[in-house]
């Protein structure tokens, strides 16, 4: 079974390597980032259930909220940093470029799945350690810097919440209120016009 997710983690990653170097609001990105969340899904359902854990709602939601808060201030400092501004505007672009909806859509349906295939099925496989570096390595091939150091980070936070909520559920709910602020927020911070039109490379 670890061979076996071991695979999908690699696959996974491949298509999300792809699925950011794509131009933004195009087919091939949607189609992609769809391809990474039903990968993450398929990998957690061919391995069995996983636990929900505990049922708190307003912990989480706040983890989400309070992470949302540091990442922000952050922001405002990566502004005046080249490779970071460079960094972030590129993901961005898909925020700026696409529709709404199906951006937003999109955003939280792929950090559900993480949360489900990484707090869920590999860290019941692998440990909270293991898990979480495979969960860092993953993001390696987007090649992006601002995004594998947000993955350490929250990466970290979400492990705290399985092993503090014994389950996938307080980790999502984090990871979605998380997701939902940053894409709320964040591009007002970077506009359009200080990001390339293709790639999230620095």
């Amino acid at each position: 079974m670890k061979k076996l997710l071991t695979a999908v983690t690699a696959a996974g990653s491949g298509l999300l390597g792809a699925s950011l170097a794509s131009k933004p609001g195009s087919r091939r990105f949607h189609a992609l980032t769809a391809s990474v969340a039903a990968t993450w899904f398929a990998g957690a359902r061919a391995a069995g259930p996983v636990p929900r854990g505990r049922t708190a709602v307003v912990q989480p939601v706040l983890a989400g909220a309070g992470a949302f808060g540091g990442f922000y201030g952050c922001a405002l400092v990566a502004r005046r940093i080249p490779l970071l501004r460079r960094a972030i505007t590129g993901v961005l672009g898909h925020a700026h470029h696409g529709s709404t909806p199906t951006v937003v859509t999109t955003t939280l349906v792929t950090g559900a799945a993480e949360e489900i295939f990484f707090r869920g099925t590999l860290y019941d496989a692998f440990g909270a350690r293991t898990s979480t570096a495979m969960y860092v390595l993953s993001t390696t091939a987007t090649r992006n810097p601002a995004l594998v150091l947000a993955s350490a980070t929250m990466g970290t936070l979400f492990t705290l919440q399985r092993r503090w909520g014994g389950g996938v559920q307080a980790p999502l709910l984090t990871h979605v209120t998380w997701s939902a602020l940053m894409i709320s927020f964040l591009p007002r911070l970077f506009p359009p016009q200080d990001s390339s039109t293709g790639g999230v490379g620095p």
